[in-house]
């Protein structure tokens, strides 16, 4: 199970497993490092924030009384930017409420929207970088074509 990050951005994973079971949960960053390690869970929440652009992995191992086969339930919840805030805390420890806290998310959602903007922007200046080469070396390649096409014709008819 995997989680795409573009940006630098906050990524809450939470877990839940059936009652009676319990295993290993492992999340790992694009570049193999591990982020996230605990064994003999059964729930739980972690909270990260990437440093890396990339696809995140999450990796399970069941264990307890289900070892001999069956299905396991894994209820996995990927949160990311303005939905991974938790925003009860944010309220309490600024004492903050309605119409204020609504503003509050407001303005986090137009941060991450921002944030996004930006790295469509310069994704959007690689890829016209890149188009523009690319343009450039057809350009170049039919123009060498031309040449030795003439320059074969031309040997040719002089023979």
């Amino acid at each position: 199970m995997g989680m795409r990050a573009n940006v630098r951005r906050e990524l809450v994973l939470q877990l839940l497993l059936t009652l009676w079971i319990w295993g290993t949960v492992r999340v790992t960053s694009p570049y193999g490092n591990n982020l996230h390690q605990k064994e003999n869970v059964t729930h739980g929440q972690f909270a990260f924030t990437t440093q890396e652009a990339g696809n995140y992995l999450a990796c399970f191992w069941v264990g307890g009384d289900n070892q001999g086969g069956g299905d396991v339930s894994v209820n996995l919840d990927w949160k990311t930017g303005i939905a991974a805030k938790d925003w009860e805390s944010v309220a309490r420890k600024e004492k903050i409420e309605g119409v204020e806290l609504e503003l509050r998310k407001l303005e986090g959602a137009v941060e991450a929207i921002h944030e996004n903007l930006l790295y469509l922007k310069s994704r959007e200046a690689e890829l016209r970088t890149v188009s523009e080469t690319t343009n450039t070396r057809v350009a170049w390649f039919s123009i060498m074509s031309l040449v030795s096409a003439s320059w074969s014709q031309f040997c040719s008819c002089g023979i």
